[in-house]
């Protein structure tokens, strides 16, 4: 076993089935994850079994050398509980993760997002209404979050593509595609979006793992949308959990005839919003990703661009560098190089000041392209 770094401690927790509740109190009270694996190796009081405590003592090197080698890999990478980059909206869900793999683009957990969730075989104007409405809030620049399950979670992720990003939290290993007919949909979603998982690579599917994959899923989004349901449905669960989280709840309404209508009508019956076109969702939702962007200015430490800075006479000092990328931006979609080169600006930079644009409503992403909202 190698020098314990920061990762290979995290890894080492993780491997050891810390518990969940545990694992985040040792992260908030150590921020160093080598010293939170010290103290959880010594602490005779803790509440682990013999078993984690073993794995704790005397890991299995083999298998945290490979998690390392996945991390190595471009676009992994690992976040613990104290981790800055730490997504802010499921840091205040109930029960968050401790440990999140990511594949992608990890920028995209501080986008806006909509949940978009449903039944694994809905109607074929189901799918049509989850593509529908995933490309039309991509599109405006709403990252779309699903399961990447069967039926409307893959076709939700397959809109979202067409015109803007999507982020998939999946119940197995990073590095798994499941259900296996999905394959290339995830490497889809690892080149040109996000895919996160809790469990470290290699986990194989469980059934307990999907309830508590749909905590992250609607945790990360301001609202979740409900397409199609049954009854007893792991929609239902990912939206009362949405619920109990505080976020928006909306459910499409179908035909009284069909089956998987009936978890949706159930939804509204119980206070879910009723909408029939993604505009409606936009409505409620726009005003709550306003809080989203102060926690970014937060994060990135980025003045808003609707605040001007004083001069000592009291007189507005303009943001240069704002009023530069402003004035490089047209009507027409700019890419990240041509931006670059207008403004002088690292890319580093002008991805978060357009972060900042984008959630004010002020420019349009498309496919990494940016270009002022009419």
């Amino acid at each position: 076993m190698g020098a314990v770094n920061s990762d290979r401690a995290l890894l080492i927790l993780a491997r050891a089935r810390t518990p969940d509740a545990l694992l985040r109190v040792l992260l908030a009270a150590h921020p160093d994850p080598c010293v939170a694996l010290d103290v959880a190796r010594g602490g005779a009081g803790l509440p682990l079994t013999p078993g984690t405590r073993e794995a704790l003592r005397r890991p299995d090197a083999a298998r945290i050398d490979a998690d390392l080698a996945w991390l190595q890999q471009p676009g992994h990478a690992l976040l613990g509980w104290r981790d800055p980059d730490y997504p802010a909206l499921l840091r205040q869900c109930p029960s968050p993760p401790p440990l999140l793999f990511l594949a992608g683009d990890a920028s995209l957990l501080w986008h806006p997002q909509v949940a978009i969730v449903g039944s694994r075989k809905p109607s074929a104007g189901g799918r049509d209404r989850a593509r529908q409405f995933a490309r039309a809030l991509a599109a405006r620049g709403w990252v779309i979050t699903s399961g990447m399950a069967e039926g409307i979670d893959t076709s939700a992720h397959e809109g979202a593509l067409a015109t803007g990003r999507t982020i998939a939290v999946v119940g197995t290993g990073p590095d798994i595609a499941y259900p296996s007919t999905n394959a290339a949909l995830r490497d889809r979603i690892v080149g040109e979006g996000l895919l996160v998982s809790e469990h470290p690579p290699g986990t194989e599917p469980l059934p307990s793992h999907f309830p508590s994959r749909n905590r992250i899923l609607v945790g990360l989004a301001l609202g979740t949308v409900v397409v199609e349901a049954a009854l007893r449905s792991g929609a239902l669960v990912s939206a009362r959990l949405a619920a109990e989280a505080g976020r928006e709840v909306f459910a499409l309404p179908g035909s009284v005839d069909n089956p998987t209508s009936r978890g949706c009508h159930a939804l509204i019956r119980q206070g879910a919003a009723l909408v029939e076109a993604p505009d409606e969702v936009l409505a409620t939702l726009g005003p709550v990703a306003d809080s989203l962007a102060t926690a970014v200015r937060n994060r990135l430490e980025i003045p808003s661009t609707e605040s001007p800075v004083h001069s000592a006479g009291g007189q507005p000092e303009p943001d240069t560098d704002h009023n530069r990328l402003w004035s490089a931006l047209g009507h027409d979609p700019t890419g990240m190089d041509a931006l670059a080169e207008r403004t002088g600006l690292t890319v580093a930079a002008l991805s978060s000041m357009l972060l900042i644009m984008e959630l004010e409503g002020r420019v349009i992403a498309d496919h990494g392209r940016y270009a002022r909202r009419s």
